[in-house]
C-alpha cells in the first residue's frame, strides 16, 4: 500500500512556494497545461504592457494577480488560454531616463549627439528590468508566455501599426492641425488629453488684476484677472459675456476709474459694501465689444490694426475674476477660438507663441529671453506694477494638471500635431460601450461613459525620437502626402530593399518621388503616441493582418483583459477607439477595472516617502499566495481604492492559511493513527452512497456543492469579490464546524467504517476545495494536492498538477435541504451558547449542567434533537432540553410600537392603539409572529407598527439567555465540584495536547507523561487526578505517571487554576 506522508506541524509558506516553483520548472507545469488544452475552445486574454524601465509596484501585482485568477480559471474549465507577456518600450518613460542620465535639457542636445545614437541609447535600457518583472511575476505564481512575449519596438508590431494607421488614413480618419494641446515643458512635446488627466495637484499660483486704458479715454481702463501672468506678453484682446452687467467705478483711494462685472466687486474688495468708490456708469457686456485699448506691452504692436480689443464670448462666467478675461491665443482653448471666431487672428501660422520646445521665452520677448515661464511670473509683475498696470495681486490655491512623466507643469499651448477623428464616432463608441461586460459596472455606465459621451479628436503625434515612426511622407507644403502601411510598401516605394528596423534613424532619410510635380517627398518628423502603440496591441501582437489572420479573426474581441481605474482614460479608451475605427466593435467582451493601491495613510506610494515594504520582502516573509489572498479580498477588486497594510497581509497567514493547512495536516495524521492503531489502509470512493450517512457528512458535503455552484456563478460574472468570501466561509466551516465536531468519528471512536466514511468527506472537500481556490493561490493548493492525489482513482488524463485539472461539477444528489437547514439550526444555538459562555468567562473545558433551546416549531425541534449530541459535545453540558413552554423559564413578551409609523398610518387613533398595547395576552403576540397580523381596537397592525421584544427573566442568578428573533437559549451556570474537577481534567489535557505540539509529535508517536506538583493549593490538582481519572484516560489514553525525569523528550512548567506542576513528555 502507498506510504502515508507526514506532514509537518510547523510549516514555512514561502519555502514551499519555492519548492513548488522548482516542482513546476521540473514538469515544464505551465507549458504542459498549454498542450493538454491546445484542442480545447480558446479562451482570448490581451495583456497590456507595461514599461520595464522601472520595477513592479503594488498596482502591477494585483493587476497581474488579477489577470492570473481569471485565466487560470478559464483554463480549468475547459479552455485554451494563451498567455503572452508584452513590454512597452517606446515613447517618453524611456526617453525621460536617457534625458536624466545624460542631461539632456532639450531638442537641440538630441541634435547634437545625432538621433541614431540618441535612440540607439533607448533601446539600450527599455528591458533594464525585465529580469527582475520575470522574477516577481513568476514568484507571484502568475502563469504568462515571456518566451512569446511581444515588444512595442519589434518591427513585426510596428509594421502592424503602421497598418492600423494607414486604415485611418484612407478613411480620411486623420488630419493636420493646429490646435491647443496639454504640453510638457520637461519632455518637450505636447499630450494627448487624457494623459493631461493623470496628474494633478494641488498648486499655489499668483493671482493677479491688470489694467487695460482705453484708447478712447486713457484715465478709464479695463480690469483683467489671471492666474497665468507669464501669458500676458502674447495679450491680443479682452473677453466679455455679451449678456452680463458691468459698471465703471471711481475707486475713491487712488482717483482710477475701472470696468469691471458688477457681481465680481469682491475681486477687488473684502466688503464692496464698505469699500470708498462710486458707480460712474453701467454697460451690458455687448456694449463694450469693439472698444480700443492700450497694449500691456509692445512686443505684438504691429497687430493692432485687428487686435487690442474688446470681443464677447459666453464662456466668460461670473463665478470668480473680474468678468473680463484676457485673451492670448496661442495658450488657451477658449481664447484660440474666440480670437479666430473675431478674426483677431486667422490661426494659420499666425498665432503668437513665443516660447522654445522647452518652455522659454525666446527673442521675440527679449526682456525674459531665456527665462522658464513660471520663473518669468515674478519678473512679469514686478514690471507691471513699475508701470501702475498691477492693481491687485494674491495668490490662489487650486487643483493644476502636471506631466505625469516628468512631474513638472503643463501648459495650453497651440501646436501644430497630427490627428485621429474621434468626435465623428462618439456615438458609435458609446453604443459599443453598452455592448462591453464590465465589473464594476459602475466604471462602464459612469465614468468611462462619459469619457466617451465627450471624447475629442486625439493627438497621436509627438515631436520625439524613441516611437514608431508616423508613416507620412508628405511635401513641403503638405499637399501631398502618402501614407505607408507596411515595410515592403516602404522598400517599393523607396527603392530600397533593405530595410529593416523602421526607427526614425533609420528611415528618416528615405523620400518618395513625388506623383504630382513636388519633387521629393520626405518623412514627417513625429512618431506615434505610446498609447496608439498600446491600442493598437490586440493586431500588433499578432503581427496581423501579415500573420496569424485566422487565429486573430478568432480571438477578437478579447473574452478578457484587466486593467486599472485610471486606463479608463488611457488604454482601455485607445483599444474601443481603434477598434471601433477599424472594425466598428469594441476590442474586449468583458472587463475588471481594479482600483488603486495606496500606502497605509492613503497617499500615494512613494520610494522616496518610504511609506510602503518592498514587495519583494513582503513575498519572502508570508509567501505569494498570502498577498495574492489579500488582494484578492480587498476593495481594490471593485475598482475602489486599498490602503496597503501589511499587517492585513500576516494576519491571513493566521485567520486562513494556517486552520486551512491544519485540516489538510489532520487529515494524514488520521490516516497515519489509523494504520498504526486498526490496520486501516484508505481508498477515496467519490461515489460513496449517502443515504445511511452521517448528518453532518451529508451537511459539509451538501455545503460544497454551493460553494461548487455559486463559485462557478460568480466567476462566470467576473464577480471575483464575491467568490472569495464563500470560499474563505467554507474554510471556516470545514475547520471550526465538521472537523472540530467529527474529531472522534474522525479517530475511529465510532468505528473503522464510520472513520472511512468521514475520511471520505473529508477528502472530497479538501480535494474540491484545493481546485476551486487553485486560481487563487497556485502554490498551497498544488503543495496539498501532490500528497492528496496519490489517493484519487487512476486515470489516463495527466494529473501531475491540480492546474491541469478542471472545477469540479456540481454533484446535484449531494444537496439536501433539510439537512442544511437542522445544521443551519444547530450552529444558531452553538453560537448563541457560547456568547453565555463568553460573558460569564466559562471556558468550554468546564461542563455545565444544562442548555434549554426555547422555540415553538416541532420540527424545530426535530432538527435540534437530530444533532443533540453534537450540542451536547460542543457546549460541553449534561443535558440538552427542547421545548416550546416559554412560561416555564419566565419568558414574557412585549409590544414595542413604531411612533412614526403608528402616526402616520392611523394618525389620532394611534394613541388608541398605544394603551391598548399592554391588554395584548401570549397567545395574541405569538399569532402575530406567525401571521405579522395583530387586531387591536378594530385595526389591523403589522410588522412596520409594532417590534415584538422577548424579554427573559434573568432574577435566578444560574440562568442566563441569548437570542435571535427565531430562537431562546438558556444556560444553566451554575458549577458544583464535579464540574469544576471535570473542566480542571479538561485543562490538564489541553496543556498535554500543546506539549505534544510544541515537541513536533505525531499522533501516532507514542509517549508516556508525567508530572511533578510544585504548588498546588487545597490540593486541587492531586485531587483531578485521582477522581478524574476516566476523564484524563478517555483523552490521553493512559494514565499520567509521577514525575521520574529518565528519557525526557520535553518538559515544561504548566499553570492550571492557581496551582503549578512540570510535565513531562517520556520517550517510550
Amino acid at each position: 500500500m502507498k506510504e502515508i506522508p507526514t506532514i509537518p506541524n510547523q510549516f514555512n509558506f514561502p519555502k514551499e512556494e519555492e519548492r513548488i516553483l522548482a516542482f513546476w520548472e521540473e514538469i515544464d507545469a505551465f507549458k504542459t497545461q498549454l498542450k493538454l488544452s491546445e484542442n480545447r475552445p480558446p479562451f482570448s486574454f490581451y495583456d497590456g504592457p507595461p514599461f520595464a524601465t522601472g520595477l513592479p509596484h503594488y498596482g502591477h501585482l494585483l493587476a497581474g494577480t488579477i489577470k492570473d485568477v481569471v485565466t487560470r480559471y478559464a483554463s480549468m474549465t475547459g479552455h485554451y488560454v494563451e498567455r503572452r507577456f508584452g513590454w512597452d518600450t517606446h515613447g517618453l518613460p524611456v526617453e525621460h531616463e536617457i534625458d536624466k542620465r545624460l542631461n539632456i535639457k532639450g531638442p537641440q542636445d538630441v541634435e547634437k549627439m545625432g538621433i541614431a545614437n540618441y535612440n540607439e541609447q533607448c533601446r539600450s535600457i527599455v528591458m533594464t528590468y525585465a529580469s527582475e518583472w520575470q522574477t516577481t511575476v513568476k514568484r507571484m505564481g502568475r502563469w504568462i508566455d515571456f518566451e512569446n512575449d511581444y515588444k512595442t519596438l519589434n518591427p513585426t508590431f510596428m509594421e502592424s501599426v503602421w497598418w492600423v494607421f494607414k486604415q485611418l488614413f484612407e478613411k480620411d480618419q486623420v488630419y493636420h492641425g493646429f490646435r491647443i494641446m496639454p504640453y510638457s515643458m520637461g519632455i518637450a512635446t505636447s499630450l494627448s488629453n487624457f494623459e493631461a488627466n493623470l496628474d494633478y495637484r494641488d498648486v499655489i499660483d499668483p493671482a493677479v488684476v491688470v489694467s487695460f486704458p482705453l484708447e478712447e479715454d486713457p484715465s478709464t481702463a479695463f480690469l483683467a484677472w489671471t492666474t497665468t501672468p507669464w501669458t500676458l506678453p502674447s495679450n491680443l484682446a479682452l473677453c466679455v459675456n455679451p449678456d452680463f452687467e458691468y459698471v465703471k467705478i471711481l475707486d475713491e483711494e487712488s482717483g482710477q476709474q475701472w470696468i469691471l462685472l458688477q457681481k465680481l466687486l469682491t475681486t477687488l474688495y473684502k466688503d464692496p459694501k464698505k469699500a470708498k468708490f462710486k458707480v460712474l456708469a453701467k454697460y451690458q457686456g455687448k456694449d463694450l465689444v469693439g472698444k480700443k485699448y492700450v497694449p500691456l506691452f509692445d512686443y505684438f504692436a504691429d497687430r493692432k490694426a485687428t487686435a487690442f480689443r474688446v470681443v464677447s464670448d459666453k464662456y466668460v462666467t461670473d463665478d470668480s475674476g473680474t468678468g473680463i478675461v484676457h485673451q492670448a491665443p496661442g495658450f488657451g482653448e477658449d481664447d484660440f477660438r474666440v480670437c479666430i471666431e473675431h478674426k483677431i487672428v486667422t490661426g494659420e501660422g499666425d498665432i503668437p507663441v513665443p516660447l522654445n520646445l522647452s518652455g522659454q521665452f525666446t527673442d521675440e520677448i527679449p526682456e525674459y529671453k531665456g527665462m522658464n515661464i513660471k520663473e518669468a511670473d515674478k519678473f512679469i509683475q514686478k514690471d507691471l506694477k513699475q508701470k501702475g498696470r498691477l492693481i491687485r495681486q494674491s495668490q490662489l490655491s487650486h487643483s493644476y494638471p502636471f506631466c505625469y512623466r516628468s512631474g513638472t507643469p503643463l501648459i495650453y499651448r497651440a501646436v501644430p500635431s497630427w490627428f485621429v477623428r474621434v468626435s465623428n464616432i462618439v456615438d458609435k463608441l458609446v453604443e459599443n460601450n453598452k455592448q462591453t461586460y464590465w465589473v464594476p459596472d459602475f466604471v462602464k455606465e459612469k465614468r468611462f461613459h462619459n469619457w466617451l459621451a465627450n471624447a475629442r479628436d486625439w493627438n497621436i503625434s509627438r515631436t520625439r525620437y524613441w516611437g514608431t515612426p508616423i508613416p507620412l511622407w508628405a511635401s513641403d507644403d503638405l499637399e501631398e502626402i502618402v501614407a505607408v502601411g507596411s515595410i515592403q510598401e516602404l522598400r517599393d516605394l523607396t527603392g530600397d530593399q533593405t530595410i529593416t528596423d523602421i526607427h526614425r534613424h533609420f528611415i528618416d532619410h528615405l523620400e518618395i518621388p513625388s506623383k504630382k510635380g513636388k519633387g521629393m517627398l520626405k518623412r514627417i518628423p513625429e512618431v506615434f503616441d505610446c498609447w496608439f502603440e498600446s491600442g493598437s496591441m490586440p493586431y500588433a501582437q499578432q503581427h496581423y493582418p501579415f500573420e496569424n489572420e485566422q487565429k486573430f479573426q478568432r480571438t477578437f474581441p478579447a473574452d478578457f483583459i484587466a486593467e486599472g481605474i485610471d486606463q479608463t482614460r488611457g488604454w482601455f479608451y485607445t483599444l474601443m477607439v481603434l477598434s471601433t475605427h477599424l472594425f466598428g466593435k469594441p476590442a474586449w467582451k468583458n472587463l475588471i477595472v481594479n482600483g488603486l493601491v495606496l500606502a497605509s495613510d492613503g497617499k500615494k506610494m512613494s520610494k522616496s516617502l518610504k511609506n510602503y515594504p518592498d514587495p519583494n520582502l513582503v513575498l519572502n516573509e508570508y509567501g505569494a499566495d498570502t498577498l495574492r489572498l489579500y488582494l484578492m479580498t480587498s476593495p481594490a477588486v471593485r475598482a475602489e481604492n486599498l490602503r496597503f497594510r501589511e499587517e492585513g497581509v500576516k494576519d491571513l497567514i493566521a485567520k486562513v492559511f494556517l486552520p486551512w493547512f491544519n485540516s489538510y495536516r489532520f487529515f494524514f495524521n488520521q490516516l497515519q493513527l489509523l494504520k498504526t492503531e486498526h490496520g486501516f489502509d484508505f481508498t477515496y470512493n467519490p461515489h460513496m452512497d449517502l443515504k445511511d450517512s452521517n448528518v453532518m457528512d451529508r451537511w459539509i458535503l451538501a455545503t460544497t456543492q454551493s460553494l461548487i455552484e455559486s463559485t462557478r456563478k460568480e466567476m462566470q460574472a467576473y464577480k471575483l469579490y464575491a467568490v472569495t468570501p464563500q470560499l474563505l466561509k467554507t474554510i471556516d466551516t470545514l475547520t471550526n464546524w465538521y472537523i472540530r465536531f467529527n474529531r472522534k468519528r474522525l479517530k475511529g471512536e465510532n468505528g473503522i467504517e464510520d472513520a472511512n466514511r468521514a475520511l471520505n468527506c473529508l477528502f472530497e472537500v479538501l480535494l474540491t476545495l484545493c481546485k476551486l481556490m487553485a486560481p487563487f493561490t497556485p502554490f498551497l493548493t498544488e503543495s496539498m494536492y501532490q500528497n492528496l492525489r496519490h489517493y484519487l482513482p487512476p486515470s489516463e488524463e495527466d494529473n501531475r498538477s491540480i492546474h491541469f485539472l478542471m472545477i469540479p461539477e456540481v454533484k446535484s444528489e449531494y444537496f439536501n435541504a433539510d439537512i442544511e437547514r437542522a445544521v443551519g439550526r444547530m450552529q444558531a444555538v452553538i453560537e448563541l451558547g457560547r456568547v453565555i459562555r463568553e460573558q460569564k468567562t466559562l471556558s468550554l473545558k468546564t461542563p455545565l449542567r444544562e442548555i434549554i433551546i426555547i422555540h415553538p416549531d416541532p420540527q424545530y425541534h426535530e432538527d435540534i434533537r437530530s444533532l443533540e449530541t453534537y450540542i451536547q459535545e460542543e457546549m460541553n453540558v449534561r443535558t440538552v432540553t427542547v421545548t416550546s413552554e416559554e412560561q416555564a423559564y419566565g419568558v414574557t413578551y412585549e409590544l414595542i410600537p413604531d411612533q412614526k409609523q403608528l402616526g402616520t398610518s392611523f394618525k389620532k387613533d394611534a394613541q388608541i392603539i398605544k394603551k391598548s398595547l399592554s391588554s395584548v395576552s401570549v397567545d395574541e403576540i405569538q399569532e402575530f409572529i406567525k401571521t405579522n397580523e395583530l387586531k387591536i381596537q378594530g385595526f389591523s397592525l403589522n410588522d412596520t407598527h409594532l417590534k415584538v421584544v422577548r424579554k427573559f427573566d434573568e432574577s435566578k442568578k444560574n440562568y442566563h439567555a441569548q437570542q435571535t428573533i427565531d430562537v431562546l437559549v438558556i444556560l444553566d451556570t451554575e458549577l458544583d465540584q464535579s464540574l469544576i474537577q471535570e473542566g480542571l481534567a479538561r485543562e490538564i489535557v489541553n496543556r498535554v495536547q500543546r506539549l505534544r505540539k510544541k515537541a513536533n509529535l505525531q499522533p501516532t508517536d507514542n509517549v508516556a507523561y508525567e508530572l511533578k506538583m510544585l504548588e498546588d493549593p487545597d490540593h486541587q490538582i492531586q485531587t483531578v487526578l485521582q477522581s478524574q481519572q476516566e476523564t484524563l484516560n478517555r483523552y490521553l489514553k493512559r494514565d499520567i505517571g509521577q514525575y521520574v525525569g529518565q528519557d525526557v523528550i520535553m518538559e515544561e512548567e504548566q499553570e492550571v487554576n492557581g496551582s503549578k506542576f512540570l510535565l513531562a513528555l517520556i520517550r517510550q
